[in-house]
Parts: C-alpha cells; structure tokens; sequence
C-alpha cells in the first residue's frame, strides 16, 4: 500500500469515529468560522497548534512559515491578519516559535541562497542585531535557543507594526499580541512578552532567557 493512500484511509476511519460518537460534529463545524486566536508559527512537522494546546476546531485561526517570520512583503500572510482582525473578530494573536528550530539553525549558519535564504533574511537579522548576546550564550543548542526568543520579539515586533495591527489599535480595538516559544523536548509552551495598544514599540525589552532556567 502507498503511504499516502494510509493517509486517507486514516481520514475515513476518523469520520466514522467522529460520527459514531457525535452524529453532529461536522454539521456543527460547518457552520460559521468565529475563531478567538490567530496562531503565527513554525512549518515544522513536529509543532501542531491544535494539539498542543487541546484547542477544538474552529478556535485557532493559523498561518504557518519557515521560522515565524513576518514580513509585510508576503501578501498571503498581510491578508491572513487582516482577515483575522476585522473579518473574523480575533483578539488575540499569538507567535510561537520553538525551539530547535531547523530553519532558525540555518539561519545562524549564515544560508542566504534560493527561496529559503531570502526568506529568512528578517531572521538573519535579528541574529545581525543580537550577535554579541546570542554568540555568548554557550554552545551551539544554547546559541540556536536564545536566537529563537529573541526572533520571537523581533518578529512579534514586526507584527505589531504592520498596517492592519496598527489600524486595530488607532481604532481602539482590543487586540493582544503574545510571543511564545514551544518547548519540544517537554512539550511546554514559555510566554515571552505581550503587546497591546498601549505597548511602546520602541521600548519593548528583550525576553529573559528562558530555556536556561529549565534545568
């Protein structure tokens, strides 16, 4: 049997399953989509939003890349939080990065060529920017864990001041912005900072290390 063909085999016996304890389920969840979070992440196979935070469908609206990176050059994801803050009614949205992070890593190691290099440009970066501190936090994996935090603020940051964010928080809206790392080896999430509309941009303090004090 093909790989793939077991993938929709697992989707039929699913549906029987959820029919068989929830004759409803699926015309419930077809109804009208009233997401409370947006959730900015990580592409990684291993990180599954719905998953790690037992959220039920229809309760995360989520938009994924290669290391959580925001850029106002990438249309797809200007038009998801646009669409999530005034379509959609979000107010919360949350970035999560994590640790381990495949892209991130390559991002360290200096890669700019082909699509993948040019998209983490806005990581490499923040690494540019924080050089001293990430460079001094140890060995490789100790390196790879602060330069997640504090992509997770850059980034964070980004979104913050990106056209649709900003038209939330002149018209009063009650947006927040949560940055978070997800923890891979004991599957914990770790807050890192909050924004709202009263959040100085330019006075946001890098996180605490975090995944030093794990022990």
């Amino acid at each position: 049997m093909n790989v793939y063909t077991q993938l929709i085999l697992a989707n039929r016996a699913w549906v029987a399953e959820k029919r068989q304890d929830d004759p409803d389920y699926f015309a419930r969840h077809a109804g009208p989509e009233a997401p409370v979070f947006m959730w900015i992440g990580s592409s990684d196979s291993r990180v599954v939003p719905e998953r790690i935070t037992r959220s039920p469908p229809g309760s995360l609206y989520i938009h994924r890349n290669l290391g959580n990176v925001v850029s106002s050059d990438d249309a797809s994801m200007m038009a998801a939080v646009e669409h999530a803050i005034f379509d959609l009614g979000v107010r919360h949205i949350i970035l999560c990065g994590h640790y381990a992070c495949t892209s991130l890593a390559a991002a360290l190691a200096g890669k700019d060529e082909g699509p993948t290099g040019a998209w983490l440009a806005p990581a490499r970066a923040v690494y540019a920017a924080h050089r001293q501190e990430i460079d001094g936090a140890g060995d490789t994996d100790a390196r790879l864990a602060r330069f997640v935090e504090l992509n997770v603020r850059a980034q964070l940051l980004r979104l913050a001041a990106t056209t649709s964010v900003q038209a939330a928080f002149a018209q009063g809206m009650p947006l927040g912005l949560h940055g978070w790392v997800y923890d891979l080896r004991d599957g914990l999430i770790k807050p890192l900072l909050e924004l709202d509309g009263s959040s100085n941009l330019g006075e946001v303090p890098s996180p605490a290390p975090v995944l030093a004090k794990l022990g």
